[in-house]
């Protein structure tokens, strides 16, 4: 049997803990680092490199979550994603630790300007030698727009505006012909202006007149992450996504989301076989199953109902302290990240008896509604072949749970397994993002 190796990502925030609630609490949490300082990420991206990661995948929220009882309060008690810090400034530093590991990192096209950012993304890009990718959102969270003094467009504008964005951006990046630089000592020449176009764009969001100031970077264009999950996410997707970050509960959920993503993707002129879908999944690991299911309790205990209603609430953008923890779980009006609430109905309903509001909050304060994966490095690595081989993915976006020693896990125990199936890189073969991304996947004897 022949297997395709796995992509392998991880999500992380710049704040006081990972994405699951309650983490920071953890004995092993930190591990004496602060993740406002150097050392925590240098440690962090040393790890996943080792591990041979293809990326980690920084992610953001603009605003403090206050959705929860109307109010920041609870947001701030139980550091609920917040503390967070820019995740930009993070790029240089995770460089400086690696080599090639690839650094995605999140920006809003709702929050910025099409000239300044595609500047900052090519200076990256050349300072990690090839290796940014952008996770574009269009923001959903009501209090990043009025933290930015602006009106909250509806969905379909915010992607309508995303997709001029992008436009202009390419615009931008591909405006230096690659000979342009001619750096001529003899005759004074560094670069020929016959080489180099004006970007003037005239659009309904945009207006540009400008010569881009930055010469063509490693990559020219940085990756193109992207996370939607909407019917509108879903079309922004497959036009512009190079990976495409999903979360979908088992193996015929995935390979239905394949197919649909697939179809887009052809749809809009491109390769399918050119985007890789990667799930996101969460995974708790140990010697044996025992080690791992005693690991799992031990996280299980740290996650507080208001704490995980309070994540909850602020992403799926409903107010759940309007129910009591003991209501069963139906559906509701999300104004936010529907799929938040989908990957909750969805594991819900594999479950026998009644489902509550506080059943919820355990299972996404922990996991955020991506899959759970509980074994030795054996049973996982088993999982992970099928969520590949029969599911349609091409990787996964590990969600930690404590933090460093989450990673730390993965890598020591589930990464030689994998690599011993043939999985997992030995060694990277390219030298920016993309060329790592398209490496040749391996096949295996098994």
């Amino acid at each position: 049997m022949a297997g395709r190796r796995m992509a392998f990502s991880a999500i992380l925030l710049n704040s006081i803990a990972p994405i699951p609630d309650g983490m920071w609490r953890h004995p092993r949490a930190a591990n004496g680092y602060d993740f406002a300082t150097p050392e925590y990420w240098e440690d962090i991206a040393r790890t996943l490199e080792r591990g041979g990661f293809d990326a980690v995948f920084l992610a953001d929220l603009l605003h403090p979550h206050e959705v929860y009882a109307g109010s920041h309060e609870p947001t701030l008690r139980f550091g609920a994603q917040c503390p967070i810090h820019d995740p930009l400034m993070l790029v240089p530093i995770i460089a400086r630790a690696t080599r090639h590991l690839g650094i995605g990192v999140t920006v809003s096209t709702s929050a910025e300007y099409p000239y300044q950012l595609a500047r900052r993304l090519s200076t990256l890009d050349h300072l990690t030698g090839g290796r940014v990718g952008w996770n574009v959102i269009t923001s959903f969270n009501e209090g990043s727009f009025r933290a930015l003094g602006i009106d909250q467009p509806p969905r379909d504008e915010r992607y309508a505006r995303a997709d001029e964005f992008l436009d202009l951006c390419y615009q931008l990046w591909d405006s230096w012909q690659p000979d342009a630089i001619v750096e001529d000592r003899e005759s004074g020449v560094y670069a020929n202006p016959a080489k180099v176009s004006r970007v003037e764009h005239e659009g309904r969001y945009f207006r540009c007149d400008a010569l881009f100031p930055v010469k063509p970077s490693p990559q020219r264009r940085p990756v193109i992450f992207q996370a939607g999950s909407s019917p509108e996410g879903r079309e922004f997707a497959a036009r512009h996504g190079e990976i495409i970050f999903a979360i979908q509960q088992w193996t015929p959920e995935m390979r239905a989301f394949d197919d649909d993503l697939r179809g887009r993707i052809a749809a809009a002129g491109r390769d399918p076989q050119a985007v890789k879908l990667i799930y996101q999944l969460q995974v708790v690991t140990g010697e044996t199953e025992e080690a791992a299911r005693a690991k799992l309790a031990e996280l299980q205990s740290l996650v507080r109902v208001e704490g995980a209603l309070t994540l909850l609430s602020g992403i799926v953008g409903y107010d759940f302290s309007r129910h009591a923890p003991g209501d069963p779980l139906t559906d509701v009006s999300a104004t936010g990240v529907r799929a938040g609430l989908e990957s909750i109905l969805a594991a819900s309903s594999r479950r026998d008896g009644g489902f509550t509001i506080a059943d919820a909050a355990r299972l996404y304060g922990l996991s955020s509604g991506s899959p759970l994966v509980v074994g030795s490095p054996s049973q996982v690595a088993d999982q992970l072949e099928e969520f590949a081989d029969e599911g349609g993915a091409d990787g996964f976006n590990l969600l930690a749970t404590d933090m460093p020693g989450s990673y730390r896990d993965f890598v020591d125990l589930v990464v030689p397994e994998l690599r011993r199936r043939g999985r997992v890189r030995a060694h990277y073969a390219g030298s920016t993002l993309r060329e790592n991304l398209a490496q040749e996947v391996a096949a295996f004897a098994g």
